[in-house]
């Protein structure tokens, strides 16, 4: 396989819904727990998030106005290190993030070297910018995000074998509309979340064609930490 096998780890409520307020609840905590300990059981050298989780837990924000670059760098992937232990993968197609520099170290997780994934309509100044920085990053379409050679790339630049993605819902349909999600692992917590605009696991981008509806067929079922589930899905071929 000329990608890495692609494991999609979430933690939802009992209605499918993500980064909502049922993680600051009692009963939610032995899920938040066991999301780690799962994670961790698998073992992925890669985490994937997309541009509003990664700007709401990871990134510095936004950037502010750019310093304008002296170089004019063409359009093509930069590695800054190809043998880091941990790498985060950034989705930010358009260049809007900003970094403290070229590593992200979160409680209770390794040190992890940054990819930023950039699309061709990327501005000059924020390759230039990512550069200052050490940041790898790899250029994934023309305007959009092009989920198989993002992938491609991911394995034969920096020799990732095996990929988590943590969306948010966007980000995760994405993979899922063009069948790239090898492995679902769904953390759920006994709670119901029930508002409306809290993002769910999967969710489809107006910009993307209609497709049948995914299936998956059930790997493992397990009950952990009180009443928490950890169900284990593969997408059905």
């Amino acid at each position: 396989m000329n990608r890495p096998y692609v494991i999609c780890h979430m933690l939802t409520s009992l209605d499918g819904k993500i980064h909502a307020h049922f993680f600051s609840s009692l009963e939610c905590a032995p899920a938040l727990r066991q999301f780690g300990k799962v994670r961790e059981f698998y073992g992925c050298p890669a985490t994937l998030y997309g541009t509003t989780t990664m700007e709401g837990g990871y990134a510095d924000g936004r950037i502010g106005e750019l310093s304008k670059s002296n170089v004019v760098y063409s359009c093509e992937d930069y590695v800054a290190e190809s043998d880091a232990d941990n790498y985060i993968i950034s989705l930010d197609p358009q260049g809007i993030l900003a970094f403290c520099g070229k590593y992200l170290e979160k409680k209770n997780r390794p040190k992890a070297h940054i990819v930023e994934v950039l699309t061709e309509g990327v501005s000059n100044d924020y390759l230039a910018y990512l550069r200052s920085l050490d940041i790898s990053y790899v250029i994934a379409g023309k305007e959009r995000l092009d989920c198989k050679l993002l992938l491609e790339k991911l394995k034969s630049l920096f020799g990732i074998e095996k990929l988590m993605i943590s969306g948010g819902g966007l980000t995760n349909w994405s993979f899922i509309q063009e069948n790239l999600i090898d492995e679902l692992s769904l953390v759920i917590a006994p709670v119901a979340d029930g508002s409306r605009e809290s993002a769910s696991v999967f969710e489809k981008a107006d910009f993307l064609p209609y497709r049948d509806p995914a299936a998956f067929v059930l790997k493992a079922a397990e009950k952990i930490d009180g009443d928490t589930l950890w169900l284990r899905y593969l997408l059905k071929e």
